[in-house]
């Protein structure tokens, strides 16, 4: 759709502040009063929360206001009249929403649940309306009236600061997109992929063939962010637009990110690149698992024994002792709780249990430098170059050249090192054949674009890590999680620390036969305990 309508937005709001039957200075006033202006002159002003007799006359004037389209009135009653009256003049102007009905529920202290039904009219077009939302209401900071807290959720649940609501022919058509099988994949069954699809939309709506329709949308405040439709008023023609996904594939990953919050997880073909799934459980609706820009853990420790296999300081076979304990230019680091000290460990050994000192301590060996991981990681593994062209917005990773004790966390995946579960599935995959192929959701031949590329890794190297990643997943940090999986299987465990949490991030990459998946679910604590099982239960799928 246009963005131009946001102007629109401006305008019309104006316009009922200014020659509102004088609601326009009561407005100004009562925003910058804190909501609804003074009580009269030296009566006394209430505090406290208000009281159940309050908050159904305060919702119920909010909603008869609502209900008679009157934007003003409604948004007096709020705690942010301005802000309020915006919102509530798009809702009939630009969403073109009217014969508005609202049914409050049972109010829970301040908490009021209802109902809203109504009809979205369009060019002698029109389709009924029906959702659920929630208001509370609070005390007016300087006038002690009781008010509706404003919200944008208040009008629709969908809608988050800065959103408006608009219904009009769309720019882009819809899209039927389907699967590498030819599967239908709609946001109604893989509801994960909802904010994909709407990407997709944006991107390759006009190239795909169809014909716009006409649909009531959030329109966001953030001009990157497509549009999210909420009613189909008349469809159009949707254009078909060709995926790599899997719908089995993805089916699996969805259930599997449900259950546990804050997860996401992506599938990849390594012999190809194509990704075969895509799945987030969040609040936020952010697709973390290509966008997401957080600390890998001890994933990170692929691309790390990498970088020490070609620069000749160890092989999987060669020595990688693990203390309790390394120093590093005056910092110490530790390893996992439990984990028994190994002075004659092997890479391997280190590796599979996931020990941190024994990286830490080969990452000062010569020829290695500051920048040594950041070649590896960008050379080898194609990361940090952003150049990935997936079809969709992506983030490739960041692995920066660092100094002092950053070069030693960066080497366990902490420091200033930033993954997302996209690139980790990479990474796994690039291990397993020793090529780096360019994830990507859409095929290249729809628009030409050019796919990044990589030297990969020395056969010798990718046969070493591959060894180490079956180790991990049937005697080391893997196992658990890769239990009963059949056929070539390989893992990579890893926790992350981030400050403000008290449990540390779960990362868990691997694979099985043809598929690399990799998932991280935020507090999920150690690799095997959240992200782990997510990941298996993509790869039974898949693999």
């Amino acid at each position: 759709m246009g963005r131009g309508v946001k102007v629109a937005v401006i305008g019309g709001v104006f316009a009922v502040m200014v020659g509102g039957a004088g609601y326009g200075a009561y407005n100004v006033v009562s925003a910058l009063d804190g909501g609804g202006g003074t009580g009269p002159a030296g009566a006394s002003v209430k505090s406290g929360p208000p009281d159940g007799d309050e908050v159904r006359e305060a919702s119920g004037k909010f909603f008869t206001a609502w209900e008679n389209g009157d934007a003003a009135t409604a948004a007096s009653y709020t705690n942010n009249a301005s802000v309020a009256t915006a919102l509530l003049a798009a809702y009939g102007d630009e969403a073109h929403i009217s014969g508005v009905e609202i049914t409050p529920g049972t109010a829970t202290g301040a908490s009021v649940p209802f109902t809203v039904k109504a009809k979205v009219s369009y060019e002698g077009t029109a389709k009924p309306l029906t959702y659920k939302s929630t208001l509370n209401v609070v005390r007016g900071e300087t006038s002690g009236r009781a008010l509706v807290d404003w919200q944008p959720s208040v009008v629709h649940p969908a809608l988050k600061a800065g959103d408006t609501l608009v219904t009009e022919e769309s720019a882009t058509p819809q899209i039927e997109a389907v699967g590498r099988d030819g599967e239908v994949l709609t946001r109604e069954k893989y509801p994960s992929l909802g904010p994909v699809l709407a990407t997709l939309r944006e991107r390759y709506g006009a190239d795909a063939g169809g014909t716009p329709g006409v649909e009531l949308v959030v329109r966001h405040s953030a001009e990157e962010t497509p549009d999210t439709p909420l009613l189909t008023l008349s469809k159009g023609e949707p254009g078909k637009l060709r995926t790599t996904l899997s719908a089995g594939v993805q089916a699996a990953a969805e259930k599997a990110v449900r259950r546990y919050g804050e997860s996401s997880v992506v599938a990849v073909r390594p012999s190809t690149g194509e990704v075969l799934a895509v799945a987030n459980n969040r609040a936020d609706g952010f697709n973390a698992a290509f966008q997401g820009r957080v600390a890998p853990g001890s994933t990170m420790k692929i691309i790390t024994a990498a970088m020490l296999i070609d620069n000749g300081v160890s092989s999987m076979n060669g020595p990688a002792p693990c203390p309790n304990t390394a120093t590093w230019q005056s910092q110490t680091f530790k390893n996992l709780t439990g984990l028994e000290p190994n002075e004659g460990a092997t890479l391997a050994n280190t590796f599979m249990r996931s020990c941190n000192t024994g990286f830490i301590k080969l990452v000062d060996e010569d020829p290695l430098s500051d920048s040594s991981l950041t070649r590896e990681a960008e050379e080898r593994f194609g990361l940090g170059r952003d150049d990935w062209q997936t079809g969709i917005v992506s983030f490739d990773g960041r692995v920066p050249a660092s100094g002092g004790p950053d070069r030693a966390a960066n080497a366990i995946g902490q420091g200033q090192v930033q993954m997302n579960p996209l690139n980790m599935a990479s990474v796994t995959a690039t291990a397993m054949t020793g090529e780096f192929r360019q994830p990507y959701l859409v095929p290249r031949d729809l628009d030409d674009r050019e796919f990044a590329t990589a030297k990969g890794l020395p056969s010798g190297t990718a046969a070493q890590l591959k060894q180490m990643m079956r180790l991990t997943a049937t005697q080391g940090t893997g196992r658990p999680a890769m239990a009963g999986l059949g056929g070539d299987i390989g893992a990579k465990t890893g926790s992350a620390e981030v400050d403000g949490q008290t449990t540390s991030n779960s990362w868990f990459t691997g694979f099985r036969n043809d598929v690399a998946a990799a998932a991280m679910t935020e507090e999920g604590g150690h690799g095997g305990d959240a992200a782990g099982p997510i990941v298996a239960d993509v790869l039974r799928a898949g693999g």
